[in-house]
């Protein structure tokens, strides 16, 4: 099994910057893509951005593109979610979610339902 935990959020003002931070442990040698949601109150959950962990590659959701960047530290089994002018639509729970490639299927990255284990998530507030 794997362990998510994602830490780093809190308050900011409209404009600011902030990164969370998504720390994984257990069986961690099988983790095939590395993926960011939220959800706000009263809503469902939000695809945010996603990365693969042995190439790097990223991709985002239209409301967040130009604006977010997800990188990975393999020897650290972290991934980080840098958010950048931010707004206050950007509020909600963030959420780390991995899928694994022991799995054998197609991973949709934007399905939350395609990944295998979730973080307790993390609250970030904008101001406005």
């Amino acid at each position: 099994q794997v362990q998510l935990v994602e830490s780093g959020g809190g308050l900011v003002q409209t404009g600011g910057s902030l990164r969370v931070s998504c720390a994984a442990s257990g069986a961690t040698s099988n983790l095939y893509v590395m993926g960011w949601f939220r959800q706000a109150p009263g809503k469902e959950r939000e695809f945010v951005g996603a990365i693969s962990w042995s190439g790097g590659l990223t991709y985002y959701a239209d409301s967040v593109k130009g604006r977010f960047t997800i990188s990975r530290d393999k020897a650290k089994n972290t991934v980080y979610l840098q958010m950048n002018s931010l707004k206050p639509e950007d509020t909600a729970v963030y959420f780390c979610a991995a899928a694994l490639s022991a799995d054998g299927s197609i991973v949709v990255v934007t399905v939350s339902d395609h990944y295998d284990y979730w973080g307790q998530g993390t609250q970030v507030t904008v101001s406005s």
